[in-house]
């Protein structure tokens, strides 16, 4: 089921970037070594949107700059209910699988690397987490932000259905 729910403006959020994973690549030539450097990097306002971006270069720090550019550019908008997620998720990005579930106030981010970093942009403060397969950083963040892609929001779950959004918690 593809779910349509694209961020259409940037201009107006206060996003927060935060730094996933950096690379080294070497090329090795006749003149001898050439370095450079990809960044995967994560940004979020920290209330429902999020986004990651790649940006690779010969500096660091542009490679970071270059993340968040693209970041910025592929936002999506997360059902956050009270803190948490509205439902259980599974989703699979290569070989990384990441498996995300609602949990009670108080609980914290129980989550690992990449997929923590994504869950904290988006603004979740109380979810269970487990990321199974592959620990690359760059398919873990692809498949936590296609998890979270796939949510449902409540109040639109009871508006298709006819009933409350309080019927909708209590199955």
């Amino acid at each position: 089921m593809a779910i349509n729910n694209k961020v259409k403006s940037t201009n107006d959020l206060e996003l927060k970037d935060r730094l996933v994973a950096i690379n080294r690549v070497t090329k090795v030539t006749k003149g001898g070594r050439t370095f450079s450097f990809a960044a995967i990097v994560v940004v979020g306002n920290e209330d429902g949107i999020v986004g990651w971006g790649l940006g690779k270069a010969g500096e660091v720090t542009a490679a970071i700059a270059k993340g968040i550019e693209t970041a910025k550019k592929n936002l999506i908008k997360v059902p956050v209910h009270k803190g948490t997620i509205p439902h259980e998720q599974i989703a699979k990005f290569g070989g990384a699988q990441v498996f995300i579930k609602p949990a009670t106030h108080g609980t914290g981010v129980k989550a690992g690397g990449a997929m923590r970093a994504v869950l904290e942009s988006v603004g979740i403060t109380d979810v269970l987490a487990k990321s199974k397969g592959s620990s690359n950083p760059h398919n873990l963040v692809k498949a936590t932000i296609a998890a979270l892609s796939e949510l449902r929001d409540p109040a639109m779950v009871a508006q298709n259905r006819g009933i409350s959004v309080e019927r909708v918690f209590k199955g």
